[in-house]
């Protein structure tokens, strides 16, 4: 397995990926599949704010999953804040491909001068939130009922995560 940056030709495999984890589960919560299109500008806003694409692949250079992450809230004075994915193909998931995945997104937002990363689970999904403590994140907060999916209320747990994994230091000079 290798991870490498994803480029314009690997969106329809990382589209695949994407719009059967809409199909079938709660991990993301859209009800519709995403297009092309649609996923062309996530990828291109993605480039365009100098955010990583990360695409992890077999020996034979089939996609097992993606991670990426982009801003958190559009205000100004969350600029140092990420709010990261990562999706993985059904056969590929529990193999610690997510786990490099998002191990490797780190240096890219410490790179970019980020603070905080964040990761929003669906609360049923206990064995996301197990994985995002593994990687040190934290759950800070609980947003009950705001999504709905399959016919019922979901609630949303948010886990966080210190890039330099500390809360302390000197403010930035931004």
């Amino acid at each position: 397995m290798q991870i490498r940056e994803a480029t314009l030709e690997d969106l329809a495999a990382i589209l695949d990926i994407y719009n059967e984890v809409i199909a079938t589960t709660t991990a993301v919560y859209n009800d519709d599949p995403l297009t092309p299109g649609e996923f062309a500008i996530w990828f291109q806003d993605r480039a365009a704010a100098g955010y990583p694409v990360l695409l992890a692949e077999d020996e034979n250079g089939r996609a097992l999953g993606f991670s990426s992450f982009g801003d958190f809230r559009a205000r100004p004075g969350y600029r140092f804040t990420v709010e990261h994915s990562v999706h993985l193909t059904a056969d590929a998931r529990g193999q610690g491909i997510g786990t490099a995945l998002v191990q490797a997104l780190l240096p890219y937002a410490q790179a970019l001068g980020k603070h905080t990363i964040l990761g929003a689970v669906d609360a049923d999904n206990e064995g996301s939130i197990r994985f995002h403590e593994k990687l040190g994140f934290v759950q800070v907060g609980r947003l009950p009922q705001v999504g709905f999916k399959f016919g019922r209320w979901l609630d949303l747990v948010y886990l966080q995560r210190f890039i330099d994994e500390t809360s302390s230091g000197p403010a930035p000079d931004a």
